[in-house]
């Protein structure tokens, strides 16, 4: 069984390693906050806003910053952060000013959402917990699904959010093949040797808009605690413990989940990075117009890394095989599903309007319409 888990990567070891002592006395101590804090929702907000703030950052930032930090090792760290943490600033502050005190973008005005909540289940305030861990395994899950699904106040809102991002996954991942496909050979053929000083530049100015971009799909995750129209001390707070968070993670480049990046092919090259963070940086933008219901930028960006890396695999231009690309993407969509699966269960077990039996009588009827509904969009489905 270890065989032939490792030959997807996935984690074997279950002893405790000594350097992993201290992060699982960690997650520890969160469960029991989150137990003694949830009958109290004035302090469980905060403290689930602040586990998921640095949870849903520290896992996503293999999204948008992550090819970006792998391909600016030679940076200092508080450089990038002067510079993503002021991008952060604006685009949350421009957000709460447009749209009345909400920071999501209107994500969290969406229907199934835009009520706050009144009170906590130890589940929700525990759901980055979970995700903290996961992460830790390397595991790129959706922190869309674990965060916000155990708000949803129904099954059509579960659904909506899982045909949007299945969408996304199944679009990205045909751009990235296709794209790569294209221009691999040439690419490979003409990025040699050291890169034009202009490529840092381009890839600073399209990492920024990406990560504005991003920031306007899922602040909706880490914000989903607290009220829907926050007032200057709420914002204020939720603002000053993300940029403080996003220093950390810079000051450790990345962490562990970071290798879900630098395991691709030729991704610390920061013309090949450059390149990634555009098409992401699209796929989001048409994805923010498509509609405000939430989605997970993580599946969109796996599928983005999938088939691009099996566009080069197929030019031969990539450093895996065939056989190892069809084995990362594997592994990458597992853990997505993973993920998912965790979320429903947190989702059902902490809402009493979830139910096991209508999640499987509504959910699917829910995702296949929004999947038809987003192929009829793109003008492949005409019924």
């Amino acid at each position: 069984m270890k065989k032939f888990l490792s030959q997807f990567s996935y984690p074997v070891q279950l002893y405790v390693q000594k350097s992993e002592r201290s992060f699982l006395s960690f997650i520890a101590c969160a469960f029991l906050v989150a137990l003694f804090v949830s009958p109290y929702p004035q302090i469980a907000m905060w403290v689930g806003f602040f586990f998921a703030a640095y949870a849903a950052v520290a896992n996503d930032s293999i999204q948008t910053l992550g090819t970006f930090i792998a391909s600016n090792q030679d940076k200092k760290w508080w450089v990038l952060w002067i510079f993503l943490g002021g991008i952060f600033v604006f685009t949350i502050t421009y957000s709460w000013i447009t749209f009345d005190g909400d920071v999501s973008s209107g994500r969290l005005l969406s229907k199934g959402f835009e009520e706050p909540p009144k009170s906590f289940h130890f589940l929700q305030v525990a759901a980055p917990v979970f995700l903290l861990i996961l992460t830790r395994l390397r595991m790129p899950v959706s922190t869309t699904f674990i965060l916000l699904t155990s708000f949803a106040a129904n099954p059509k809102a579960v659904g909506g959010v899982l045909a949007k991002s299945m969408s996304g996954y199944i679009l990205a991942f045909v751009i990235g093949l296709l794209v790569f496909v294209l221009v691999s050979k040439l690419a490979k053929k003409y990025f040699t040797g050291k890169a034009h000083f202009g490529w840092t530049i381009a890839q600073w100015l399209t990492s920024g808009t990406l990560w504005s971009v991003w920031l306007m799909q899922d602040a909706a995750n880490i914000a989903v605690y607290l009220p829907r129209s926050m007032n200057f001390g709420t914002f204020f707070g939720f603002t000053s413990i993300v940029f403080f968070g996003l220093g950390l993670l810079l000051y450790y480049k990345g962490g562990k989940i970071q290798k879900i990046v630098t395991e691709k092919s030729i991704v610390t090259d920061v013309r090949f990075a450059t390149l990634i963070d555009f098409i992401y940086c699209i796929l989001l933008f048409y994805f923010k117009l498509y509609s405000d219901v939430p989605m997970s930028t993580t599946w969109v960006f796996i599928g983005l890394l999938g088939g691009r890396e099996l566009g080069m695999a197929l030019r031969r231009s990539g450093e895996n095989s065939l056989t190892n690309t069809f084995k990362l993407i594997f592994k990458d969509f597992s853990f997505a599903m993973i993920g998912l699966l965790i979320s429903i269960a947190i989702a059902i077990a902490v809402n009493d309007q979830l139910s096991f039996s209508e999640m499987i009588n509504t959910l699917p009827e829910t995702f296949n319409a929004g999947i038809l509904e987003f192929f009829k969009k793109l003008g492949f489905y005409s019924k």
